[in-house]
């Protein structure tokens, strides 16, 4: 992988690891793609793309959680959870059991985006940066 990672690969690929950088880079990507999504179509015609939109849009974050999670050393079944959480935050949260999806996305924000992958190869694959030094 060379330390460089292919968006075609980050985006519909869930094996594999993904360093810090692109992982953030993908998910604003797709946040920013799902607000722009929902500010730019009506109400019925979000009720008639939104089938293809939503699905394409959460497969492609499973996508990158799931290579952030194997680099951190974890299942990529977590990001089922996160995803969870989103759905049930977005737009805002409301509500107790809301305050609980936040707290995931908290964690799921530090696990993810601001603590380092594993420094040798895991069994997702070799550390993503150790190539690009070596």
């Amino acid at each position: 992988m060379n330390g460089q990672i292919a968006w075609s690969e980050l985006f519909f690929s869930a094996a594999g690891r993904a360093p810090r950088a692109p992982s953030w880079l993908a998910a604003l990507a797709l946040l920013g793609a799902a607000a722009l999504y929902e500010a730019l179509v009506g109400a019925t015609l979000h009720w008639l793309t939104g089938w293809f939109v939503y699905p394409a849009l959460v497969y492609c974050g499973a996508c990158v959680l799931s290579k952030r999670l194997h680099d951190r050393g974890r299942s990529g079944w977590w990001a089922a959870l996160i995803l969870a959480a989103v759905v049930a935050v977005w737009p805002h949260p409301v509500g107790f059991l809301d305050f609980v999806f936040f707290l995931v996305l908290v964690w799921a924000g530090v696990e993810l985006g601001v603590m380092p992958g594993e420094l040798g190869t895991n069994r997702y694959g070799p550390n993503p940066l150790r190539t690009a030094l070596a």
